[in-house]
């Protein structure tokens, strides 16, 4: 008989989470603490990069086998699964299982995987998971036998599921580095073609006025800086916010073949990012820029110089800040550029469209490939934890 099999015809007892664990919160520990306290013991977090760790500190308050989860913010709802000494913030939470003859933790996190987002609350625009929303939890609890089973089945998946997203992670960071060697190769130009400055060849025009609590589901569509960097590729031509009609007449406007720049980040790499913009007209915010160029100057073409190495240069010597960084737009506008015949930009442009396709598109290429070998793994899962209620 098979595991599936095995499921199917086993006997389920169902139980609440507060019934079979007791549920618990972690303590403030700030960014001074931590430095005041380094050391050998994993401090996790509500952040989801790192597997929540945020930090090393001298002492611990756990110590053994326990689920952890996320209790506030963006990655409300997010599992652990924790082994050894550790600490937790205030915005984790933590589970203690009552009775290890009855429930395994890894059973317990493979299920939660599954079931603890969809109990998280997003009014007032926090996301939230609290003890007392995440003890309601309905748990299936098979024998201890099948959950190991599926536990050790589960195990293996991850492991495979794993190695095969690294080893394709690692092919994908090959290509972006082989279309970054390709495209500051062919947008490096001699004195064989006519350079100018960005102020010579365009107008730079200051966003201004909106902020993230005046976007609407519908409307005037709208760009805040920040979409730039986490949300947009190259090029875009569709909005993912809006804007009433009545504050989008008092907002500057984008047309297409402006190129829309982030005017500031909190990292060198994504201020005076470049974001082409190809779709109908649009408002944008501040804190960025639409830079309008003339006949002579390619919107594509110039979207991929403002991604070369010698920009990324250029930047390290205006950009200013430390926390918040930022580039004077007269700094800006004294960048050179080449201005090749518009025949050969339109060349260029079509060579790198290819490369940008591979690497950035989730539509096409290794990306896509990482996703459904992402969700074959989600569906395998939810199979082997099927239980009739």
């Amino acid at each position: 008989m098979n595991i599936l099999e095995l499921i199917k015809d086993c006997e389920v007892e169902w139980k609440s989470l507060g019934e079979v664990a007791t549920l618990q919160r972690g303590r403030v520990i700030s960014k001074t603490y931590l430095e005041e306290n380094k050391g050998d013991f994993p401090v996790y977090s509500s952040q989801t990069q790192n597997n929540g760790e945020i930090g090393k500190i001298n002492t611990y308050d756990f110590d053994g086998e326990f689920v952890n989860w996320t209790t506030d913010g963006a990655n409300a709802g997010t599992v652990f699964y924790r082994k050894g000494k550790f600490s937790i913030t205030n915005v984790s939470g933590l589970i203690v299982i009552k009775n290890q003859d009855l429930l395994n933790y890894k059973f317990l996190y493979y299920w939660l995987l599954i079931e603890a987002k969809k109990h998280v609350y997003s009014g007032m625009g926090n996301p939230k998971l609290m003890s007392h929303q995440m003890e309601k939890i309905r748990i299936p609890i098979p024998s201890l036998e099948i959950q190991e089973k599926i536990v050790k089945i589960l195990d293996i998946f991850t492991e495979l599921e794993a190695a095969l997203e690294a080893t394709l992670e690692a092919e994908l960071s090959l290509r972006v580095k082989q279309y970054d060697y390709y495209r500051n190769d062919l947008l490096t130009f001699g004195d064989d073609v006519e350079w100018k400055t960005l102020g010579e060849v365009g107008e730079l025009i200051r966003g201004n006025g909106l902020q993230k609590k005046d976007f609407t589901e519908t409307g005037v569509p709208a760009i805040h800086y920040g979409q730039i960097y986490t949300y947009f590729g190259t090029f875009a031509d569709k909005t993912k916010t809006f804007v009433s009609a009545d504050l989008a007449k008092k907002l500057k406007k984008a047309q297409f073949g402006d190129v829309l720049i982030a005017g500031t980040s909190e990292n060198l790499q994504d201020v005076m990012k470049p974001l082409g913009w190809l779709g109908g007209e649009i408002v944008f915010s501040g804190d960025m820029f639409a830079f309008r160029p003339n006949q002579e100057i390619n919107t594509k073409f110039l979207t991929y110089l403002l991604q070369t190495e010698d920009f990324q240069k250029y930047k390290e010597r205006y950009a200013q800040g430390t926390k918040v960084i930022r580039m004077k737009s007269d700094n800006f506008l004294k960048y050179q550029i080449p201005i090749p015949p518009l025949a050969t930009q339109q060349k260029i442009v079509e060579i790198l469209d290819k490369f940008d396709r591979l690497t950035n598109s989730i539509s096409e290429g290794l990306p896509k490939e990482i996703e459904l070998r992402r969700k074959q793994y989600e569906y395998y899962r939810e199979q082997l934890l099927n239980f009739s209620k």
